[in-house]
């Protein structure tokens, strides 16, 4: 809907030609429930002469039995379309109004303001430039508020409006105004957005929304409306970086083939030097064809189709940009996810992945962590729930070019397709393409340290490539003088000569280093053992086949340890040896020192050796040679 203009009644076609060419700016209203989102909406199309006879009739009435204003007209009712809001008094999904003034013409996009309509809000903010945020002046900033505000400047919403409402309940008062923007303004210190205004407001009783207050003298600032108008919109879109995501490849005949699309960001003009994304071929805009005519320039947000000098091959989905851009290959990077199924976001799924115009299968490899969207804390995550936001690491089965969502929202934005359903199940953020730098993901741990995990670029599967297998832990187990060592040396010899990277630890060469302080109770030997059972793991990641000999009597202990690797890659192998032959072998003299009470808690003496249940392999040192054990061993690697 339009403003009134005289020109409608003079002369259309100058009207209609001045309102082509006015800016459009799209908004959306958020906040917590009750601040008065529906009306402040409703009073600025009321004041501003937006709204026809026949729906001020209709809400007049409706207001009788949905209204929540005493005699007055609840102008909410403008909004709150579905019959459960005005049942309820609170706005579910998000509605759009449409008005202009003389300066400009607007979108509105009212959101829902409970937690449980996190994606609803979301949906509305990523299409905005600004986001008028409502402060019930009674109650300050509130949660809902600082939900909000993330998500907005998740979005990339650059301009703020902080609209203190309801300050005909607090009497006008400048000091509560005052402190309200005191606490937000710590809010405002976690955010990027780069312009943000507070406007004191009742939009009951249309104070400071179409027009000037007249009980707060006090505030010297625009109206809201006034802000609307005024606020600078035009330098929010790329103009440096060229990004056109190719739609579709119009050959009508022989004679022309243009490439279509949405210029996302940058200036294009005909004698440009371009090239094409992921093939790097390079040609020269020959022209610019729209329904209207050629044009000589084209900015961002213009549906255009271009034709180039050169025949190269362009498809769908491929990118076209400035010849000498440095722009980002990648099959994996980060990103904001917000998931918007009831059926949870599950790492490591196949999911099809919509990236500007291009459409592949992906997958969240990991989820660093999730942002409780109330207090803003990050903290783990092993899926994302309906309405959940969390940073992810996504790995798709090709290469394409990459944005940061916000240098280019257009080619650094993508949504999150079911396979099975093709239902939109999340949408994301690309946060940014340098696999270079390290992510942190928040694990869930039980150090006393407050520590974060670091995560490699360089994976495992890459390690696995260069060495040519991946890497496992044999974990030799049994008495003391069993023959683990001894087995466990002629391990690692043989895979050593076929070429495999090994490591070898020994028990009692550990204790002279990384266990020296330990001794031999129950607590001291369960410490040994998780210590080593974490370097093994280390040497595992980094590709090499870690061999150990421990007696490790503990079934927990070693259990803890196989908890570390992945399914297949812990061998446990139980050196079955009798008690009594290895006694009498005794290498080391041991078992006599233990018999004599010289030493304390050994194992098959004075302290109890639990027998493996689930061992990958056994072996019987009395019934087989070294060289059959170690063959037989190696099949079940």
């Amino acid at each position: 809907m339009s403003h009134q203009s005289e020109l409608i009644a003079e002369n259309i076609e100058a009207y209609l030609k001045e309102h082509e060419s006015k800016d459009l700016l799209r908004f959306i209203t958020c906040g917590s429930v009750d601040d008065g989102k529906s009306t402040l909406i409703g009073r600025l199309l009321h004041d501003s002469k937006m709204i026809y006879e026949d729906q001020l009739a209709a809400i007049t009435q409706a207001s009788k039995s949905s209204g929540t204003t005493g005699d007055k007209v609840d102008l909410a009712l403008l909004v709150d379309g579905l019959q459960s809001e005005r049942e309820q008094g609170i706005t579910i999904d998000v509605a759009y109004r449409f008005f202009s003034t003389d300066k400009r013409k607007f979108i509105i996009a009212d959101t829902p303001g409970h937690e449980q309509y996190t994606r609803n809000m979301a949906t509305g903010a990523s299409t905005a430039s600004l986001a008028v945020i409502l402060i019930d002046a009674r109650y300050g900033v509130q949660t809902q508020t600082r939900r909000h505000s993330f998500i907005a400047d998740l979005l990339g919403i650059q301009h703020l409006v902080i609209a203190v409402n309801k300050m005909d309940l607090v009497d006008y008062s400048q000091q509560r105004f005052d402190e309200i923007v005191a606490e937000y303004g710590e809010v405002a210190e976690r955010l990027k957005a780069r312009d943000i205004r507070y406007v004191p407001m009742s939009a009951l009783e249309g104070d400071n929304v179409v027009n000037k207050s007249e009980h707060m003298g006090w505030y010297a600032g625009p109206a809201l409306l006034e802000l609307l108008e005024t606020v600078e919109i035009a330098h929010d879109s790329n103009l440096s970086d060229l990004r056109l995501p190719v739609q579709y490849v119009n050959r009508p005949n022989l004679d022309f083939r243009g490439y279509c699309g949405t210029l996302e960001a940058g200036i294009l003009k005909p004698g440009l030097r371009v090239r094409a994304l992921p093939s790097g071929k390079t040609s020269e805009i020959a022209s610019i064809v729209t329904y209207d005519g050629n044009l000589e320039a084209a900015y961002p947000g213009q549906a255009i189709t271009v034709t180039l000098r050169d025949e190269i091959d362009i498809s769908r989905g491929d990118w076209l940009v400035g010849e000498d851009e440095a722009v980002p290959m990648a099959s994996a990077f980060e990103a904001d996810i917000v998931w918007m199924h009831e059926s949870p976001l599950e790492p490591g799924k196949l999911y099809d992945l919509k990236l500007a115009t291009r459409e592949l299968a992906g997958k969240v490899a990991a989820i660093d962590y999730q942002v409780d969207v109330n207090t803003l804390e990050q903290r783990h995550a092993d899926q994302l729930d309906l309405n959940a936001i969390g940073r992810c690491r996504v790995e798709l089965t090709a290469p394409v070019p990459i944005d940061d969502y916000r240098t280019s929202p257009g080619t650094g934005a993508f949504i999150v397709i079911d396979r099975l359903t093709n239902v939109t199940v999340g949408a994301g953020m690309i946060h940014r393409s340098d696999e270079s730098e390290l992510p942190y993901e928040y694990r869930t741990h039980d150090s006393k340290a407050d520590v974060v995990w670091n995560r490699s670029s360089v994976t495992p599967a890459m390690r696995a490539q260069i060495k040519g297998h991946t890497g496992k832990c044999i974990w030799f187990t049994g008495y003391s003088g069993s023959g683990k060592s001894t087995l466990a040396n002629a391990l690692d010899v043989e895979l050593n000569r076929r070429g495999y990277h090994t490591m070898l630890l020994d028990g009692d060469n550990i204790r002279h280093g990384l266990c020296k302080d330990l001794g031999m109770n129950d607590t001291d030997r369960a410490e040994n053992i998780r210590r080593v059972g974490e370097i093994a793991r280390l040497f595992a990641e980094a590709g090499i086949i870690v061999i150990t000999a421990f007696i490790s009597p503990f079934r927990k202990d070693r259990e803890e340890v196989r908890a570390l690797f992945d399914e297949g890659d812990f061998i446990e192998v139980h050196v079955d040896t009798p008690l009594d032959i290895c006694e009498q072998r005794d290498p080391k003299g041991l078992y006599q020192k233990a018999r004599e009470g010289k030493i304390q808690d050994f194992t098959g003496i004075s302290s109890p050796y639990e027998v493996p249940t689930g061992a990958e392999a056994t072996l019987k040192t009395t019934e087989a040679s070294q060289a059959e054990l170690i063959a037989g061993l190696l099949k079940k690697i």
